[in-house]
């Protein structure tokens, strides 16, 4: 008993510490980010003397001021669209080649061996412009969908996913005379949904923070992503902060909004709404990078 006691004493203990440096850790990662909110919702005049857990005179005073900046709706709906429809097209696409290696194909080793070298090497970005230009996708929304359709790091994870499947299942369906396109839609796409939802995440991340493609390839302002737009307001902070309040606002009472607060707020819009696409994942992300990624 004594010995059952002292060992239950020391588990007790072990887990209190280990809880402990856990919670740490976990305040140390989150505590960044939930500073740069509560600054972005504070005043400006207060927040430049100290936050702490708590904002100070809320506002939404720095929202209005960025929300207002010129071209910012119109380079929100370029973003949104180009994360939306370039996750579609990269998910369908890379599930379907990573399907097609997995079958008897003729040369398809040579094709995945050469999908695997892009892992480890690349062209550079003169021959890869004159690719795009050649191609008529740049000064185009294509280029920032069409490049990125297939990923060597997601035909990999999902190539490993879809051989661990069951082949009696496609056995099955191939003597119901079902073929590739159908054996694909009806079976090994639904049934992919844990790999799927961690390529989603992954390449809708990339989609959204991806400004460098609109940088090189684009100078139309109507293409203009918002992450480049809110990049270049960043830089400009100071000037932005020095704006009249109230043209911004329509009449309404000037707000003191300083150049800090106006890289929190901008911070902020960059930010939140790829966040709203984790809770919708979560539950599929680490069962499929962790199915996804034990063989390769």
């Amino acid at each position: 008993m004594k010995n059952g006691n002292a060992k239950s004493a020391k588990d007790t203990v072990f887990y209190i510490i280990t809880y402990a440096i856990m919670v740490l850790l976990m305040f140390i990662c989150l505590y960044p980010f939930y500073y740069v909110f509560i600054y972005s919702i504070s005043d400006s005049s207060a927040a430049q003397k100290g936050l702490t857990l708590l904002p100070k005179g809320l506002t939404v005073a720095n929202y209005i001021k960025v929300l207002n900046l010129d071209g910012i709706v119109n380079s929100f709906f370029i973003s949104l669209a180009r994360t939306v429809l370039g996750t579609m097209i990269t998910v369908l696409a890379c599930s379907f080649f990573a399907y097609l290696v997995t079958k008897e194909l003729y040369g398809r080793k040579i094709i995945y061996r050469f999908v695997i070298i892009t892992m480890y090497f690349n062209s550079g970005l003169i021959p890869y412009y004159l690719t795009m230009r050649s191609y008529h996708l740049t000064n185009t929304f294509w280029v920032y969908v069409v490049p990125s359709a297939i990923s060597a790091y997601y035909v990999v994870l999902l190539k490993t996913f879809i051989e661990s499947l069951p082949m009696s299942l496609e056995e099955s369906a191939k003597l119901d005379g079902a073929g590739y396109v159908t054996v694909f839609a009806r079976i090994v796409f639904p049934l992919s949904k844990p790999i799927l939802a961690t390529i989603t995440v992954f390449a809708a991340v990339a989609q959204w923070n991806n400004w460098f493609d609109n940088y090189i390839y684009v100078q139309s302002d109507t293409l203009k992503t918002l992450q480049l737009m809110l990049y270049d307001y960043l830089n400009q902070a100071s000037q932005i902060s020095q704006m009249s309040t109230s043209s911004l606002q329509h009449g309404a009472a000037a707000a003191n909004v300083t150049a800090q607060s106006v890289r929190m707020t901008i911070t902020m819009v960059a930010t939140l709404p790829i966040l709203c696409v984790y809770p919708f994942m979560q539950k599929y992300f680490v069962k499929g990078i962790m199915l996804g990624a034990v063989k390769g």
